[in-house]
């Protein structure tokens, strides 16, 4: 019983240090502390195909916030996190961003909406993230709501479609499927570790474009 117990303890003080980890991202990020924000991801990211370590992490995110954009601020939501085993867990995290964004037609205020779909390790005793992968819904002008298709709209971009919606099945299944009756079928509740596990399915990760 002790055993169990101990083991919960951990699991709740894991919960709260991914969690933490989620909001130092934010405000590492929009401070723009690089060295802070870097270190919260395991020592040997992969940056690109070729790239691994903080180092080139660092680089490319000095090049992407230094050109792009003038501030941010990243306002985390929703965050639903499970384990895979006591040093591996996977979450979702919703996210509303906005941008201070230079264009050749003078500077916009771009809001976002999107979901980061993570991966967490923990590695020496101390949770890091070791991928994240970010969703997007939109992206536009504050008055210029997008509506439409193509909702990533950055200045002087042609717009594109983010992949909020490419993560789960259900999206998708919703619209090509309406109901046939007054009571469809309800599937069984999925079990309490496995939420997003069975959301997703065999839905395999998106491609994403980062502007």
């Amino acid at each position: 019983m002790q055993q169990e117990y101990l083991a919960r303890l951990e699991r709740l003080e894991s919960l709260d240090e991914i969690r933490q980890l989620v909001a130092k991202y934010s405000l590492s990020l929009d401070m723009r502390d690089l060295d802070a924000h870097v270190n919260l991801f395991a020592e040997d990211i992969q940056v690109t195909r070729e790239l691994r370590g903080r180092a080139h992490l660092k680089r490319w995110l000095d090049d992407t916030l230094r050109l792009q954009f003038t501030g941010t601020s990243h306002h985390i939501g929703n965050h639903i996190i499970e384990f895979s085993d006591p040093d591996h867990a996977h979450g979702v995290v919703y996210s509303k961003n906005e941008h201070e964004t230079p264009s050749d037609g003078g500077d916009e205020w771009v809001i976002m909406q999107m979901i980061y779909w993570d991966n967490y390790e923990r590695i020496a005793g101390r949770w890091y993230f070791r991928r994240r992968l970010p969703c997007y819904w939109y992206a536009s002008d504050l008055n210029k709501p997008p509506l439409g298709d193509n909702k990533m709209r950055w200045p002087d971009r042609e717009p594109y479609e983010g992949a909020y919606h490419e993560l789960f099945p259900s999206w998708r299944e919703f619209w090509q499927n309406p109901p046939t009756d007054n009571t469809p079928q309800v599937a069984d509740p999925a079990p309490v570790d496995e939420f997003l596990k069975t959301m997703r399915g065999d839905q395999p990760d998106p491609k994403i474009r980062v502007r």
